[in-house]
């Protein structure tokens, strides 16, 4: 009953705060903020609460390859953007991340090798998705938005922490970054401003990346060497410091290049 409470009240409070901090500032902001693993982060923290640091550990793992997936779902939609509506672009995506997901689940990964993926993935994406130029404004969110961000959060972490066992550490670590709010972001963003908004949201999603490979980096390298709370607490921060120093170095060309123009 604690663990289904926590569950219940850190969920919604931490996609809420984190939403509302995207909105505050502006676009890159909120694409970078999809990157952290919003989710996934606290269904890790729910499996080693439940299942034992072991799982966890081993669902770490599954949850970098499944970020690679996310990456692979960023760019499909990009490429699927520029000739077809934002449902083709969304489902094609969503396609494309299940099955990257079913191709993953077939290789038993490592914490390095998953690592590896991740950081590949990411330099595909960059590379074919379009370059932000910061011309677009980002869409003024729907006022369901944010009450169905948290709603549809909870939801997933009860559903996915209660099956877990069934799927086993790798495929409930690979199901995690499921884009829940990225194809609902993209395919917003893509309808209201068009395909270079949505790729300019989706490749935030992608650099993003980097900040969940250095949460769950260390949750996989510290589970089962010290408590649960200074594991998770220092992923949190290394996630946060990551996700700041990716925004800065991102940001900053982009402002001296509007700056110049």
């Amino acid at each position: 009953m604690t663990i289904l409470l926590f569950k219940l009240l850190v969920t919604p409070v931490f996609i809420g705060a984190v939403t509302l901090a995207g909105r505050r500032w502006g676009p890159a902001a909120s694409g970078m903020l999809m990157g952290l693993p919003l989710t996934s982060g606290p269904i890790s923290l729910f499996l080693a609460l439940q299942y034992g640091p072991g799982f966890a550990r081993r669902a770490a793992v599954g949850n970098l390859a499944g970020q690679a997936a996310v990456c692979g779902f960023c760019l499909a939609y990009g490429v699927a953007a520029r000739t077809r509506s934002w449902a083709v672009s969304a489902l094609a995506s969503l396609a494309t991340f299940l099955a990257l997901v079913a191709l993953c689940q077939r290789h038993a990964w490592s914490l390095g090798s998953a690592a590896l993926l991740v950081l590949a993935a990411i330099a595909l994406a960059r590379r074919f998705l379009p370059a932000q130029d910061g011309s677009a404004a980002q869409a003024a969110p729907p006022r369901w938005d944010l009450p169905a961000r948290m709603l549809v959060a909870t939801a997933f972490v009860l559903a996915l922490t209660a099956g877990a066992r069934a799927l086993g550490p790798q495929l409930s670590g690979l199901v995690a970054p499921f884009p829940v709010f990225g194809v609902v972001l993209a395919a917003f963003t893509h309808h209201r401003q068009g395909p270079a908004a949505a790729a300019s949201l989706l490749r935030g999603n992608v650099q993003g990346s980097v900040a969940f490979l250095a949460f769950f980096g260390v949750v996989g390298l510290g589970l089962g060497r010290g408590p649960l709370a200074a594991t998770y607490g220092l992923a949190a921060l290394a996630a946060l410091a990551t996700s700041a120093a990716t925004f800065w170095a991102v940001r900053k060309p982009l402002d001296e290049l509007l700056h110049v123009h």
